[in-house]
């Protein structure tokens, strides 16, 4: 019989981070690292023969043998099987089954080092698979795709149909690793992040991104608790993160650091979506109509708009090199994640959940305690990435090939599966009482316009004219 919901709360999201296994942090940072320097060490001994250090030969960085085990369904427009023929209409099927194959070897991986068994694991796993690929696939169709309705928010969409309507057997339970997915690609993530391209923009990037952001973070969730007295501090805290930082990444740390429940991040992910569609529409034409120079546009796009790959379509739907701005504001603001996490763990360790009955401890300690392990993973990653990088401009081909070729496209069928678990395990019934009240969506919205006011105002200030000639292209 179908489990309800409220049994699959009470389940917890994965078997990953029981007693006897490691701690599903643990886990994530272990194959999340484990993919990287697996991509590194293939696209390495398939490095090519000659011009090695040549970008107009390798656009994209080397081209990697792991890049042909990892495919997505391709866009159609009337029939979904076109999107499982190559440019002939030959059938192509395998890269799509050996992407949802990862997901099915990442899981039973975390299942199994997490104290599960793989025979637990495996018959769910196949049809979290399944509907991974759905989502994928619901994502490719030709006007989806034009107006960027993008795979989470249809990962969501399956998983909320599914566990809502349908419910979920009893044996697809232990593969609901959702946390356990996207905390794995958050680490494989970290790949991408390489500090060279975050010092591209130098002092005025990092200004536009380290100073708007803190100060919106904070003043969306005081205001949430104190002036529309949201009761839910965590939901306060995750929304907040979530439309000032970086989005889901941003959202899945902090919900993390503070505890938030699977339906307040579940509403915090699918406030984001939406309005990222809204914003990423709406904002050339408004930069345009505001005659704003193309630069301060692609620093306020990137400060703004939730997802990395919204960013990129709205700002270089502007130009090439706005888009390149955008991109790499967006960047630094995903380099604060770890940095805000820890912030929140020692806000609520020193603030929020403190016992003044309990035994008393170090707010640095009890910070450390909540804190999000994986985000570590995510660090060193990072840093690692970025000295590889930095090496000679053959290393940088190199880790991009690895990047652009392999990690990317794992990491987004990880965080796909993530998604749809989080669907899964979502209660309409208790997400309902979040919505009723319409605060939340009220709380979104004006931290958003906060957002957007205080990012144009710094971008117009460093892009505009501080740093103007120093980032003209």
């Amino acid at each position: 019989m179908p489990a309800s919901v409220e049994d699959r709360a009470k389940t917890g999201s994965s078997d990953v981070g029981r007693a006897r296994g490691l701690h599903e942090d643990l886990a994530a940072v272990l194959i999340g690292a484990g993919l990287v320097i697996l991509a590194l060490a293939v696209t390495w001994a398939g490095r090519p023969d000659g011009d090695r250090a040549s970008r107009e030969s390798h656009p994209k960085g080397w081209p990697t043998p792991l890049a042909a085990t990892v495919g997505l369904p391709g866009t159609w427009v009337d029939s979904p099987l076109a999107a499982f023929r190559d440019g002939s209409g030959r059938l192509a099927v395998a890269p799509v089954a050996l992407g949802m194959g990862w997901v099915v070897a990442v899981g039973t991986l975390g299942a199994v080092l997490g104290g599960g068994g793989v025979r637990r694991f495996l018959p769910g796993g196949a049809l979290l698979a399944a509907l991974t690929c759905l989502a994928y696939l619901l994502a490719a169709q030709k006007v989806v795709k034009f107006y960027n309705l993008e795979y989470p928010l249809w990962a969501l969409a399956v998983g909320l149909l599914v566990g809502n309507v349908g419910g979920v057997p009893r044996w697809l339970t232990p593969a609901l690793l959702g946390e356990f997915f996207i905390k794995t690609g958050l680490v494989v993530f970290g790949a991408e992040v390489l500090v060279s391209r975050l010092l591209a923009l130098g002092l005025p990037g990092l200004m536009t991104s380290w100073i708007v952001t803190p100060v919106v973070l904070v003043s969306t969730y005081l205001f949430g608790v104190h002036a529309l007295r949201i009761p839910s501090r965590p939901l306060c805290m995750t929304l907040a993160a979530d439309m000032s930082v970086c989005g889901v990444s941003a959202a899945i740390a902090t919900g993390a650091a503070c505890r938030a429940k699977k339906e307040e991040l579940s509403l915090a992910i699918g406030l984001s979506l939406f309005f990222t569609v809204i914003m990423m529409v709406a904002m050339p034409p408004a930069i345009r109509a505001l005659g704003l120079d193309p630069l301060v546009g692609g620093a306020w796009i990137g400060g703004t708009i939730d997802a990395t790959g919204a960013v990129v379509a709205a700002g270089e739907s502007l130009g090439r090199d706005v888009g390149e701005v955008a991109a790499t504001v967006k960047m630094i603001q995903n380099s604060m994640i770890g940095l805000i996490a820890f912030a929140v763990a020692a806000y609520w360790a020193g603030w929020i959940d403190r016992d003044a009955s309990g035994p008393r401890g170090t707010l640095l300690g009890e910070a450390w305690r909540r804190f999000p392990r994986f985000i570590l993973g995510f660090l060193g990653v990072s840093l690692v990435c970025s000295a590889l990088h930095g090496l000679g401009p053959a290393e940088a081909l190199w880790v991009e090939g690895a990047t652009t070729g392999f990690t990317a496209r794992v990491r987004g069928w990880l965080f796909c599966a993530g998604f749809v678990c989080m669907g899964l395990q979502t209660n309409f019934r208790e997400l309902a009482p979040l919505l009723a009240s319409g605060r939340p969506v009220v709380l979104y919205l004006l931290g958003q316009a906060l957002n957007l006011v205080l990012t144009l105002g710094m971008a117009s200030l460093t892009f505009g004219w501080l740093f103007r000639k120093a980032v003209a292209p």
